[in-house]
Protein backbone atom coordinates (compact mmCIF):
# COMPACT_ATOMS: atom_id res chain seq x y z
CA UNK A 1 0.00 0.00 0.00
CA UNK A 2 1.45 3.42 -0.94
CA UNK A 3 -0.05 5.50 1.88
CA UNK A 4 3.05 6.85 3.61
CA UNK A 5 1.54 7.56 7.01
CA UNK A 6 4.37 6.75 9.40
CA UNK A 7 1.98 4.71 11.55
CA UNK A 8 -1.70 3.98 12.03
CA UNK A 9 -1.47 6.03 15.19
CA UNK A 10 -1.44 9.16 13.00
CA UNK A 11 -4.82 8.22 11.60
CA UNK A 12 -6.24 7.46 15.00
CA UNK A 13 -5.04 10.74 16.45
CA UNK A 14 -6.69 12.56 13.52
CA UNK A 15 -9.98 10.93 14.40
CA UNK A 16 -9.60 12.21 17.94
CA UNK A 17 -9.00 15.73 16.64
CA UNK A 18 -12.68 16.07 15.73
CA UNK A 19 -15.44 16.84 18.21
CA UNK A 20 -18.89 18.35 18.34
CA UNK A 21 -19.16 21.85 19.78
CA UNK A 22 -20.91 20.65 22.96
CA UNK A 23 -18.22 18.09 23.83
CA UNK A 24 -15.06 19.88 22.68
CA UNK A 25 -13.92 21.03 26.12
CA UNK A 26 -14.63 17.67 27.77
CA UNK A 27 -12.75 15.49 25.27
CA UNK A 28 -9.65 17.54 24.43
CA UNK A 29 -7.50 16.35 27.31
CA UNK A 30 -8.50 12.70 26.87
CA UNK A 31 -7.92 12.88 23.12
CA UNK A 32 -4.48 14.44 23.52
CA UNK A 33 -3.42 11.85 26.11
CA UNK A 34 -4.59 8.97 23.92
CA UNK A 35 -2.86 10.40 20.85
CA UNK A 36 0.43 10.81 22.74
CA UNK A 37 0.19 7.26 24.01
CA UNK A 38 -0.47 6.00 20.52
CA UNK A 39 2.53 7.84 19.12
CA UNK A 40 4.75 6.33 21.82
CA UNK A 41 3.58 2.74 21.47
CA UNK A 42 2.53 2.53 17.81
CA UNK A 43 -0.90 1.25 18.86
CA UNK A 44 -4.22 2.77 17.92
CA UNK A 45 -5.90 4.55 20.82
CA UNK A 46 -9.28 3.25 21.88
CA UNK A 47 -11.97 5.84 21.40
CA UNK A 48 -14.24 6.52 24.38
CA UNK A 49 -17.59 4.75 24.18
CA UNK A 50 -20.45 6.95 23.02
CA UNK A 51 -23.98 6.54 24.33
CA UNK A 52 -26.70 5.14 22.09
CA UNK A 53 -30.29 6.41 21.78
CA UNK A 54 -32.04 7.06 25.06
CA UNK A 55 -35.75 7.88 25.15
CA UNK A 56 -35.76 8.82 21.49
CA UNK A 57 -32.59 10.95 21.68
CA UNK A 58 -30.33 10.17 18.66
CA UNK A 59 -26.82 8.82 19.33
CA UNK A 60 -23.85 11.14 19.50
CA UNK A 61 -22.19 11.70 16.08
CA UNK A 62 -19.33 9.31 15.41
CA UNK A 63 -15.83 10.36 14.32
CA UNK A 64 -14.49 9.55 10.83
CA UNK A 65 -11.90 6.87 10.12
CA UNK A 66 -8.89 8.10 8.15
CA UNK A 67 -7.97 5.01 6.16
CA UNK A 68 -5.00 6.34 4.18
CA UNK A 69 -3.37 9.60 3.18
CA UNK A 70 -0.59 12.17 3.21
CA UNK A 71 -1.54 14.97 5.60
CA UNK A 72 0.63 17.70 4.13
CA UNK A 73 0.45 20.45 1.51
CA UNK A 74 -0.24 18.86 -1.87
CA UNK A 75 -1.47 15.71 -0.10
CA UNK A 76 -4.73 13.83 0.35
CA UNK A 77 -6.80 11.59 2.63
CA UNK A 78 -9.29 8.77 2.12
CA UNK A 79 -11.97 8.75 4.78
CA UNK A 80 -14.70 6.38 5.97
CA UNK A 81 -17.72 8.09 7.51
CA UNK A 82 -20.38 6.40 9.65
CA UNK A 83 -22.68 4.40 7.37
CA UNK A 84 -25.71 6.64 7.76
CA UNK A 85 -23.86 9.79 6.62
CA UNK A 86 -24.46 10.87 3.02
CA UNK A 87 -23.54 14.58 3.14
CA UNK A 88 -20.43 16.37 4.36
CA UNK A 89 -18.51 19.61 3.87
CA UNK A 90 -14.77 20.20 3.68
CA UNK A 91 -13.64 23.71 4.60
CA UNK A 92 -17.21 24.87 4.06
CA UNK A 93 -17.69 23.32 0.61
CA UNK A 94 -19.87 20.23 -0.08
CA UNK A 95 -17.85 17.09 -0.86
CA UNK A 96 -18.89 13.92 -2.65
CA UNK A 97 -19.71 11.01 -0.31
CA UNK A 98 -20.08 7.57 -1.90
CA UNK A 99 -22.94 5.19 -1.11
CA UNK A 100 -20.69 3.26 1.30
CA UNK A 101 -19.75 6.42 3.23
CA UNK A 102 -16.28 6.82 1.74
CA UNK A 103 -14.81 10.05 0.41
CA UNK A 104 -11.60 11.69 -0.70
CA UNK A 105 -10.33 15.07 0.45
CA UNK A 106 -7.10 16.80 -0.55
CA UNK A 107 -4.90 19.72 0.46
CA UNK A 108 -3.73 22.37 -2.00
CA UNK A 109 -0.06 23.23 -2.43
CA UNK A 110 -0.73 26.45 -0.47
CA UNK A 111 -3.11 25.00 2.15
CA UNK A 112 -3.06 26.48 5.63
CA UNK A 113 -2.18 24.52 8.80
CA UNK A 114 -5.55 22.81 9.16
CA UNK A 115 -8.77 21.86 7.39
CA UNK A 116 -12.23 21.03 8.73
CA UNK A 117 -14.47 18.12 7.79
CA UNK A 118 -18.06 18.53 9.00
CA UNK A 119 -21.09 16.24 8.96
CA UNK A 120 -24.10 15.57 11.15
CA UNK A 121 -23.11 18.31 13.60
CA UNK A 122 -19.61 16.83 14.00
CA UNK A 123 -16.38 18.67 13.18
CA UNK A 124 -13.07 16.92 12.57
CA UNK A 125 -10.02 19.17 12.43
CA UNK A 126 -7.31 17.81 10.14
CA UNK A 127 -3.77 19.16 10.75
CA UNK A 128 -1.79 19.84 7.55
CA UNK A 129 2.00 19.78 7.69
CA UNK A 130 3.73 22.61 5.76
CA UNK A 131 6.45 21.81 3.21
CA UNK A 132 9.65 23.45 2.05
CA UNK A 133 9.37 24.09 -1.69
CA UNK A 134 12.15 24.34 -4.26
CA UNK A 135 12.42 28.12 -4.61
CA UNK A 136 14.82 29.89 -7.00
CA UNK A 137 15.46 33.60 -6.52
CA UNK A 138 16.64 35.43 -9.62
CA UNK A 139 17.75 39.03 -9.94
CA UNK A 140 15.77 39.79 -13.08
CA UNK A 141 12.35 41.40 -13.37
CA UNK A 142 9.32 39.23 -13.95
CA UNK A 143 8.05 39.46 -17.49
CA UNK A 144 4.84 41.42 -17.87
CA UNK A 145 1.73 39.26 -17.82
CA UNK A 146 -0.96 39.20 -20.41
CA UNK A 147 -1.00 38.00 -24.00
CA UNK A 148 -1.83 39.39 -27.36
CA UNK A 149 -5.45 39.45 -28.47
CA UNK A 150 -4.61 37.10 -31.33
CA UNK A 151 -3.00 34.55 -28.98
CA UNK A 152 -5.91 34.65 -26.54
CA UNK A 153 -8.37 34.19 -29.41
CA UNK A 154 -6.77 30.78 -29.98
CA UNK A 155 -6.19 30.01 -26.31
CA UNK A 156 -9.67 30.84 -25.00
CA UNK A 157 -11.49 27.79 -26.49
CA UNK A 158 -8.63 25.55 -25.33
CA UNK A 159 -8.93 26.85 -21.78
CA UNK A 160 -12.71 26.49 -21.84
CA UNK A 161 -12.37 22.88 -23.02
CA UNK A 162 -10.01 22.10 -20.11
CA UNK A 163 -12.33 23.71 -17.56
CA UNK A 164 -15.36 21.85 -18.98
CA UNK A 165 -13.50 18.53 -18.96
CA UNK A 166 -12.45 18.90 -15.33
CA UNK A 167 -16.03 19.74 -14.37
CA UNK A 168 -17.37 16.44 -15.75
CA UNK A 169 -18.55 13.88 -13.21
CA UNK A 170 -18.27 10.18 -13.99
CA UNK A 171 -18.77 7.00 -12.00
CA UNK A 172 -15.01 6.33 -11.97
CA UNK A 173 -13.65 4.73 -8.81
CA UNK A 174 -9.91 5.13 -9.35
CA UNK A 175 -9.66 7.50 -6.39
CA UNK A 176 -9.97 4.44 -4.14
CA UNK A 177 -6.80 2.86 -5.58
CA UNK A 178 -3.12 3.18 -4.73
CA UNK A 179 -1.74 5.06 -7.74
CA UNK A 180 1.13 3.82 -9.91
CA UNK A 181 3.63 5.84 -11.96
CA UNK A 182 2.34 6.49 -15.50
CA UNK A 183 5.94 6.05 -16.73
CA UNK A 184 9.33 5.77 -15.07
CA UNK A 185 12.37 7.85 -15.93
CA UNK A 186 14.39 10.86 -14.86
CA UNK A 187 12.45 13.40 -12.81
CA UNK A 188 13.14 16.69 -14.57
CA UNK A 189 10.72 18.89 -12.63
CA UNK A 190 9.21 18.67 -9.15
CA UNK A 191 5.75 19.75 -8.07
CA UNK A 192 5.60 23.13 -6.33
CA UNK A 193 8.92 24.56 -7.51
CA UNK A 194 8.81 28.31 -8.08
CA UNK A 195 10.89 31.30 -9.15
CA UNK A 196 10.96 34.63 -7.34
CA UNK A 197 11.79 37.52 -9.68
CA UNK A 198 13.35 40.38 -7.70
CA UNK A 199 10.96 39.60 -4.85
CA UNK A 200 7.91 38.99 -7.06
CA UNK A 201 6.74 35.33 -7.15
CA UNK A 202 6.06 33.61 -10.45
CA UNK A 203 3.67 30.71 -10.98
CA UNK A 204 4.66 27.44 -9.31
CA UNK A 205 5.09 24.17 -11.20
CA UNK A 206 1.70 22.46 -11.07
CA UNK A 207 2.80 18.87 -11.67
CA UNK A 208 5.76 16.54 -11.95
CA UNK A 209 7.89 16.15 -15.10
CA UNK A 210 9.19 12.70 -16.09
CA UNK A 211 11.71 12.37 -18.93
CA UNK A 212 12.05 8.74 -20.06
CA UNK A 213 12.73 9.62 -23.71
CA UNK A 214 10.70 10.56 -26.77
CA UNK A 215 7.98 8.13 -27.82
CA UNK A 216 7.99 6.04 -24.64
CA UNK A 217 4.43 4.87 -23.84
CA UNK A 218 2.74 5.93 -20.59
CA UNK A 219 -0.20 4.39 -18.75
CA UNK A 220 -3.16 5.37 -16.60
CA UNK A 221 -2.03 5.66 -12.97
CA UNK A 222 -5.48 4.57 -11.76
CA UNK A 223 -8.87 3.60 -13.18
CA UNK A 224 -10.86 6.40 -14.73
CA UNK A 225 -12.77 7.87 -17.65
CA UNK A 226 -11.11 9.99 -20.35
CA UNK A 227 -12.79 13.40 -20.32
CA UNK A 228 -10.39 15.14 -22.74
CA UNK A 229 -8.05 13.73 -25.40
CA UNK A 230 -6.92 16.24 -28.02
CA UNK A 231 -3.81 17.45 -29.85
CA UNK A 232 -2.66 20.92 -30.86
CA UNK A 233 -3.12 22.82 -27.60
CA UNK A 234 -0.97 25.97 -27.43
CA UNK A 235 0.68 25.16 -24.10
CA UNK A 236 -0.15 21.53 -23.40
CA UNK A 237 0.29 20.12 -26.93
CA UNK A 238 -1.22 16.63 -26.93
CA UNK A 239 -3.40 16.63 -23.80
CA UNK A 240 -5.21 13.82 -21.96
CA UNK A 241 -7.36 14.35 -18.85
CA UNK A 242 -8.71 11.37 -16.91
CA UNK A 243 -11.42 11.64 -14.27
CA UNK A 244 -10.73 9.25 -11.37
CA UNK A 245 -13.99 10.09 -9.55
CA UNK A 246 -14.42 11.67 -6.15
CA UNK A 247 -13.42 15.08 -7.54
CA UNK A 248 -9.95 13.84 -8.58
CA UNK A 249 -8.48 14.04 -12.08
CA UNK A 250 -5.13 13.59 -13.85
CA UNK A 251 -3.76 15.61 -16.77
CA UNK A 252 -0.96 14.42 -19.08
CA UNK A 253 0.75 17.05 -21.25
CA UNK A 254 3.03 17.18 -24.31
CA UNK A 255 2.04 13.77 -25.71
CA UNK A 256 3.44 12.84 -29.12
CA UNK A 257 0.63 10.32 -29.61
CA UNK A 258 -2.74 9.80 -27.91
CA UNK A 259 -4.09 6.24 -27.70
CA UNK A 260 -7.49 6.89 -26.06
CA UNK A 261 -10.71 8.69 -26.90
CA UNK A 262 -12.98 10.96 -24.90
CA UNK A 263 -15.58 8.99 -22.98
CA UNK A 264 -13.42 5.86 -22.87
CA UNK A 265 -13.07 4.00 -19.56
CA UNK A 266 -9.48 3.02 -18.79
CA UNK A 267 -7.96 0.65 -16.26
CA UNK A 268 -4.92 1.22 -14.11
CA UNK A 269 -1.82 0.31 -16.12
CA UNK A 270 -3.53 0.64 -19.53
CA UNK A 271 -1.52 2.49 -22.18
CA UNK A 272 -2.99 5.90 -22.97
CA UNK A 273 -0.29 7.80 -24.90
CA UNK A 274 3.35 8.33 -25.86
CA UNK A 275 5.79 10.85 -24.34
CA UNK A 276 6.57 13.84 -26.56
CA UNK A 277 7.55 17.49 -26.69
CA UNK A 278 4.42 19.07 -28.15
CA UNK A 279 3.05 22.43 -27.05
CA UNK A 280 5.28 24.68 -24.97
CA UNK A 281 8.08 22.28 -24.07
CA UNK A 282 11.88 22.47 -24.11
CA UNK A 283 12.36 18.72 -24.57
CA UNK A 284 10.50 15.39 -24.51
CA UNK A 285 8.88 14.68 -21.16
CA UNK A 286 5.55 13.83 -19.58
CA UNK A 287 4.05 16.52 -17.38
CA UNK A 288 1.60 14.79 -15.01
CA UNK A 289 -0.61 16.92 -12.79
CA UNK A 290 -3.38 16.07 -10.33
CA UNK A 291 -6.31 18.20 -9.19
CA UNK A 292 -8.97 17.56 -6.59
CA UNK A 293 -11.72 20.10 -7.25
CA UNK A 294 -9.67 23.35 -7.25
CA UNK A 295 -6.74 22.02 -5.21
CA UNK A 296 -3.47 21.22 -7.00
CA UNK A 297 -1.75 18.12 -5.66
CA UNK A 298 1.68 16.48 -5.70
CA UNK A 299 1.63 13.24 -7.73
CA UNK A 300 4.63 11.98 -5.75
CA UNK A 301 2.39 11.80 -2.67
CA UNK A 302 0.04 9.43 -4.52
CA UNK A 303 2.67 7.03 -5.87
CA UNK A 304 5.55 7.05 -3.42
CA UNK A 305 9.17 7.18 -4.62
CA UNK A 306 9.81 5.81 -8.09
CA UNK A 307 10.87 2.19 -8.00
CA UNK A 308 9.14 1.38 -4.65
Amino acid sequence: MRAHLGSLAVLASLALAGCGAAEAADTKETGDDLSMAAAATGAQPILPARPGPVDGVPPMPQPPSFTAGEFTQGGWARIQLPSRISEATFDGEPVEVSADGRLLVAFDRDSGPKAELKYDGFTSVIPITPRQWQISRVNVPKRAGGSSEAWWKKRKPEWEAIVAARAKETDAQGWRQDFIWPVKGRISGLFGRQRIYQGEPGSYHSGIDIAPGHGVPFVAPADGVVVLARTGFSLEGGLIIIDHGGGLNSAFLHSSKILVKEGQAVKQGERIGHVGSTGRSTGPHLHWSLKWNDARLDPLLFTGPMGS
